[in-house]
């Protein structure tokens, strides 16, 4: 249990917790033997009973058993010491009102708070959450992400304003994102001091996701207990109901606020900002909406958070990409310390900055917007004495190095990066010094005044506009661009360390590599020329005549020639495996490719795979018309191929029919492209046998080097077809309903068909005044208005020539103006494939009316 402290003595205490809770509802405190220890004094304007009756006596005695039951039951999961169950529309006593119910543990109590329900028939919270958190997925970046999200927050609980703020890393705070009554005076782009919200208020705001004000001016609650039991020492930091410090208080009155609430954002666990509702007279929000408040919050934070960490990863991404160019390119420099310096430019790509310092054995090489070379000697000088062999980054440096004054307009912010072990070389990004003006909500200063107790921290009385023109900063260096640094600094180290061994493991594995293509290219034109030889022999002694012999020849020439197509093909696109087999078997057998027989699924092949394959294939179709089946006039060879369980190639190959095999007395170029080149180049399998009946494969090809096609003609090829894109939306549109719920829904099937944005009205006079602001590109109008219809906004409509369709939840169709009959209609309840095809007819008819 923590101590009662005063806030009103000074900024360092522990939090403050208020002994009384808000006027609105009620707090019992029971023991371990629920009995009840302590309550607020209210108690007898809910349960028509006096507080001091209630003392001492056993729970069952105060509530129904009905009430206790279902309190105990969630009492088991209340598995954190900030966890809170809730309970709505429970009965506390038999035959009385129904309350919604907060339980939560404090130390050795459990805090029972309880308001009464107020039961709305036509809303539906968790419904208006899902549609809620469905519209601000649709956005993009933080800034529209935020501003939706303050409009969804006050359609839900319909305050005056809703703000987002966001803390920065200083402590003070902006307004981000804003929506409020007309009227008002605007407070975006509003910045706030530290001050405003103290480091206790901070900490209460990460352990409740909510808190309310109903009331400015009610007076709250004080607890009262046994003497056995302090109310004054009750821990109220997680009570829904606990009254706030008087000092807050006093701030909102400052700014004529009359009703507030608040709901925290959170990042990894720490306050972000938050949700800022206020309203201009006493405004109570229902339990259950707050719940919904709260709970949007936190589907808010989250959506948040992704779409930061998105970012981040994107960032962090092209970073590591240009990193491990820089690595590989690195390895070609015979000297280390030049190869540092010759990559500045990919330094500058992987980190924004407006300079970039490398200080490296004694000698400066700078690019881009620097301090002089004495200067940047200096400033290394003093980050080797005072942040030896770590990164050091500052996005003002006038406050740690004072001598960086004289040059801030060059170089306000830096971010030295360490690339030797020793305290010497390093590689320092520098950026320039960005004068803004900042508007305050008056003067940023605290103020204090004299109390009883010395001075002390008051509320600010003054929230007038406060220019200041801030200098010597630059654009802060975020958590991401350090931690690409650090990666950068060990990447450094390690081509410095190694890039001598690298570079000639580098000359060797290409020396080899060169050995190995000339003997492969020597193979292959030996292997060719003898295939000619060959082709022109067979041909010459089956042709009758010289032009059947020239286009016999011609013919099993050009087949050599598409299978080296195939190979070394420039489109790189995936190419059918069963092409390749034709290919090569035609070249070998012209009209007895029959020989072959091909089974297995349409599937392509990446074209490094495809390469690859080409030369095995290749190489088991000479051995085959050589030694094997195909060598004389009765073998054959069954190619089958197929899908394993993990999505891999498997080909088979299987030859009979031929010349007895006889496995080879040693082992030449081409068998060896048989057997290693799959498990080499693709991380596959290869298995060759040589049996009496004939000669036997086993290849195996990943997965990703593997793409199934529905249709296959030869070599792969895309197949486009002209069926007409769905029609979709652009710009505005307009819905005009009268269901809240309703309204919601479709606004979501318009934004995924294309609308930028979508306005909403529930009456006439609202979507009249709504299209003379800012004329609609498209508009759903519910025929039936409760009372009215919404023909006068679609005559309008007409007027402006804006493509419109009603609907309607009756069974047969509404009577309709002749002039409007030509409009769609769609009947309740819509779905976005309902909407799509009106949205067809309305597309067909518009050049009709033309």
């Amino acid at each position: 249990m923590k101590p009662q402290v005063d806030l009103t003595n000074c900024d360092r205490e522990p939090i403050h917790i208020p002994g009384s809770i808000q006027p609105f509802g009620f707090l019992l405190g029971l023991q371990s033997d629920f009995t009840v220890c302590m309550a607020s004094e209210n108690v007898a304007d809910y349960l028509g009973r006096d507080y001091t009756d209630v003392f001492q006596r056993p729970v069952t005695e105060v509530l129904s058993k009905a009430a206790v039951d279902a309190i105990r039951a969630r009492v088991d999961y209340l598995s954190s010491p900030d966890a809170s169950e809730r309970i709505f529309g429970a009965p506390l006593q038999d035959g009385g009102r129904p309350f919604d119910i907060s339980i939560h543990f404090s130390g050795v109590y459990l805090i029972i708070e309880a308001e009464p329900s107020v039961i709305e028939h036509d809303a539906n919270s968790g419904e208006m959450v899902r549609l809620m958190v469905s519209r601000i997925r649709k956005t993009r970046g933080v800034t529209e992400l935020a501003q939706e999200a303050a409009r969804q927050l006050k359609v839900l609980n319909g305050f005056d304003r809703v703000m987002v703020y966001r803390f920065h890393p200083d402590g003070s705070g902006e307004v981000i994102a804003e929506v409020a009554t007309s009227g008002l005076e605007p407070f975006l782009g509003l910045h706030y001091p530290a001050s405003d919200i103290p480091a206790q208020a901070r900490t209460l705001y990460t352990r409740n996701w909510l808190r309310i004000i109903a009331d400015i001016n009610a007076t709250p609650v004080p607890l009262a207990s046994t003497a056995t039991h302090s109310a004054a020492l009750l821990d109220l930091s997680t009570s829904t109901l606990r009254s706030v410090s008087p000092i807050h208080i006093e701030y909102l009155r400052n700014m004529g606020v009359a009703a507030s609430m608040s709901v925290s954002i959170l990042r990894d666990g720490k306050l972000w900002g938050l949700f800022a509702c206020h309203h201009y007279s006493p405004r109570h929000v229902s339990f259950e909406r707050r719940t919904a408040a709260e709970l949007f919050g936190q589907m808010f934070s989250w959506v948040l958070e992704t779409r930061e960490r998105e970012a981040t990863m994107a960032y962090e991404t092209r970073a590591h990409q240009i990193q491990e160019r820089l690595i590989e390119a690195a390895a070609g420099h015979e000297h280390s310390q030049r190869a540092v310096a010759d990559f500045i430019g990919d330094y500058r790509k992987m980190i924004e900055c407006d300079g970039i310092a490398i200080w490296s054995n004694d000698e400066i090489t700078l690019s881009g917007e620097t301090p002089t070379e004495r200067e940047v000697k200096d400033l290394v000088g003093f980050i080797n004495r005072t942040s030896p062999g770590k990164i050091c980054a500052s996005a003002e440096i006038g406050k740690i190095y004072a001598a960086g004054e004289s040059f801030r307009d060059r170089a306000a912010g830096f971010l030295a990066i360490p690339i030797s072990r020793t305290p010497r070389d390093c590689l320092i990004f520098f950026r320039r010094e960005i004068l803004r003006k900042v508007n305050w909500a008056g003067a940023p200063g605290k103020v204090y005044a004299s109390g009883p107790l010395g001075p002390r921290l008051t509320p600010r009385k003054s929230f007038e506009l406060w220019q200041e023109t801030v200098h010597g900063q630059s654009a802060p260096w975020t958590n991401a661009e350090l931690q690409i640094a650090e990666g950068l600094r060990i990447t450094l180290l390690e081509v410095i360390l190694q890039l001598a061994d690298l570079a000639a493991r580098e000359r060797k594995s290409a020396q080899e590599r060169q050995e190995l293509m000339i003997a492969e290219l020597n193979h292959r034109v030996r292997n060719i020329l003898s295939l000619v030889r060959g082709l022109v022999t067979q041909s010459k002694s089956t042709a009758a005549s010289i032009e059947e012999f020239a286009g016999v020849l011609g013919g099993r020439i050009q087949a050599l020639a598409r299978a080296h197509d195939q190979i070394t093909s420039l489109n790189w696109a995936p190419v059918a495996l069963k092409a390749l087999v034709e290919s090569e078997a035609g070249a070998y057998l012209g009209a007895r490719a029959d020989r072959i027989e091909m089974t297995g699924p349409e599937v392509a092949l990446d074209p490094k795979a495809f390469a690859t394959l080409a030369l095995v294939v290749h190489e088991m179709m000479t051995n085959s018309a050589k030694y094997g089946a195909l060598a004389d006039s009765t073998g054959k060879v069954e190619i089958a191929w197929k899908l394993d369980q993990s999505s891999s190639l498997v080909i088979d190959w299987k030859e009979s029919g031929g010349p007895p095999v006889q496995p080879p007395s040693r082992r030449g170029f081409g068998t060896t492209i048989i057997e290693r080149s799959i498990p080499f180049d693709l991380k596959g399998d290869a298995e060759l046998r040589f049996d009496l009946l004939g000669v036997h494969a086993h290849f195996v090809i990943p997965a990703n080097y593997v793409e199934m096609v529905t249709a296959m003609t030869g070599i792969a090829s895309k197949v486009e077809t002209d069926k007409a894109a769905p029609p979709r939306l652009s710009g505005t549109a307009l819905i005009v309903e009268d269901n809240l719920i309703i309204a919601m829904a479709a606004e979501v099937i318009l934004l995924e068909l294309g609308a930028r944005h979508v306005g909403t009205a529930a009456s006439v006079s609202q979507a009249l005044a709504a299209i003379d602001r800012e004329k609609p590109d498209f508009a759903l109008l519910d025929l039936n208005l409760g009372s009215e219809n919404s023909i006068p906004v679609a005559t309008r409509l007409t007027e402006l020539k804006v493509p419109y369709m009603f609907a309607t939840g009756y069974g047969e169709r509404a009577p309709i103006p002749a002039a409007l009959a030509a409009a769609p209609v769609v009947q309740k309840p819509y779905t976005r494939e309902v909407v799509e095809a009106a949205l067809v007819r309305l597309r067909e008819a518009v050049p009709a009316k033309g």
